[in-house]
């Protein structure tokens, strides 16, 4: 199984958006979520916040299905996931639907 983790930036001002939206996610739309993530093929992710002296990013690690996830994410027109983009770019400034080149550069995969 793959995983994907990436730092995403957090826009001034916008970190009680970032909680609130966790606070979404993980309660009243729990259940749409979930679908969500069984749509995209991910079996588990979390999200931090870190605070650096560059500003706030939110960190995003999950497993699954890493490329289907990101399509998912980035076409899918159910109400939810349109509602989860713009969470997304509201928050970060980032737009799930315009894909990026490129992703983070792995450097170090360990296991037992």
């Amino acid at each position: 199984m793959a995983v994907f983790n990436g730092a995403f930036p957090i826009l001034p001002g916008k970190t009680d958006a970032a909680k609130a939206f966790a606070s979404a996610v993980a309660g009243s739309r729990k259940g749409e979520f979930t679908q969500m993530q069984k749509d995209s093929a991910t079996t588990r992710e979390t999200w931090s916040i870190q605070e650096t002296p560059a500003g706030a990013f939110m960190l995003v690690w999950f497993e699954g299905d890493v490329e289907q996830a990101f399509g998912h994410l980035g076409t899918a027109t159910d109400t939810f996931t349109v509602w989860f983009r713009a969470q997304i770019q509201g928050v970060t400034g980032i737009d799930m639907s315009e894909p990026a080149d490129g992703g983070p550069e792995l450097l170090f995969d360990w296991s037992a």
